[in-house]
């Protein structure tokens, strides 16, 4: 565990509260949890699910040109909802090696965290949001499993499998290098087998690059995993079944990307609204603001807009009984 920070959050409308889960091995995981100040009764709460990174949800100093963390400290200090947050293994205060720590350890500290609500009285359980941050966004009704929500939220996410997702942004990545179209597609071919003995087959990058030698030009990351995150954690990813898992969700859902998001495609993004309104039609909303980046950038700063349009439909879902 690290030492502990020098500084803290503060907020003009918000008290912060520092807790504690534990994941099934035992690792103690830093959670937040903010409540407005001068709100009397219960209050409804917005439990947010974080991206892929082993960066911190905490932000001491401000958000800066995080656009993330100038989305949640928005929120926090202008919704007068609690929120809940929580750093992964490794991350922050929390016990555990971020490099090291694969999806099961994580979403074991997800579901601790959104139990952790019972803990807390002045947060009405019957008006919880859950707010899925990119990574976060695909897999965010495993956190809740059966217990109630009043609706998902996931932005700049995903919906459909982690195979499909990694060749979309392969193709993405290779265009964005100005490879020539015939270089793109051959590269593509090599990728679809490269993921496929990754994701599908257990085998780590290095291990795949050993039995095909004629592939290591292509590949640009450790040979252990990927994005700073171990092998095993994307081949849980792939593991996941996402349209069975929105399918199976009630509640209702907004869906947020931006046009100029490389990271999570439309398709990533529509397929989550797509399979919720199959099963429940008109449940979900999608939402794609024209040029935003993954972060919610618009021209390089924040879209503040954002906020409003998030708080509208909080409260239009809070009204349906």
């Amino acid at each position: 565990m690290s030492k502990a920070w020098l500084h803290r959050e503060h907020f003009q409308n918000s008290d912060v509260i520092y807790d504690w889960v534990n994941n099934h091995r035992g690792e103690k995981l830093r959670t937040f949890i903010t409540r407005p100040k001068a709100v009397p009764g219960k209050v409804p709460a917005i439990f947010f699910v974080g991206w892929l990174s082993c960066d911190s949800m905490e932000y001491p100093n401000g958000a800066g040109n995080d656009g993330f963390g100038a989305l949640m400290l928005a929120l926090i200090d202008k919704s007068g909802y609690a929120t809940l947050r929580m750093d992964k293994p490794g991350v922050g205060e929390s016990e555990g090696d971020c490099s090291k720590a694969d999806f099961k350890s994580e979403i074991e500290g997800w579901e601790a965290s959104f139990d952790s609500i019972a803990k807390y009285d002045f947060i009405d359980a019957d008006r919880v949001f859950v707010f899925g941050l990119s990574n976060g966004g695909g897999f965010s009704p495993l956190v809740a499993r059966k217990q109630r929500v009043r609706g998902y939220i996931s932005a700049s996410s995903w919906g459909r499998t982690w195979y499909e997702h990694m060749l979309e942004v392969e193709r993405v990545r290779l265009t964005g290098l100005h490879k020539t179209p015939s270089d793109v597609n051959s590269s593509m071919k090599a990728f679809a087998d490269f993921y496929n003995s990754y994701l599908m087959k257990g085998m780590t990058p290095g291990q795949v690059l050993v039995q095909h030698p004629e592939w290591r030009e292509l590949w640009y990351d450790s040979p252990d995993g990927q994005y700073g995150r171990p092998a095993a954690f994307y081949q849980q990813l792939q593991a996941l079944n996402l349209g069975e898992l929105w399918q199976g969700v009630n509640a209702p859902a907004l869906v947020i990307r931006g046009t100029a998001d490389t990271i999570m495609s439309h398709a990533d993004s529509e397929a989550i609204a797509e399979i919720v309104n199959q099963v429940h039609p008109g449940h979900a909303r999608y939402l794609e603001v024209k040029g935003m980046t993954h972060g919610f950038k618009v021209h390089g700063n924040f879209y503040s807009p954002l906020i409003p349009t998030v708080l509208d439909w909080m409260k239009e879902q809070s009204k349906v009984k």
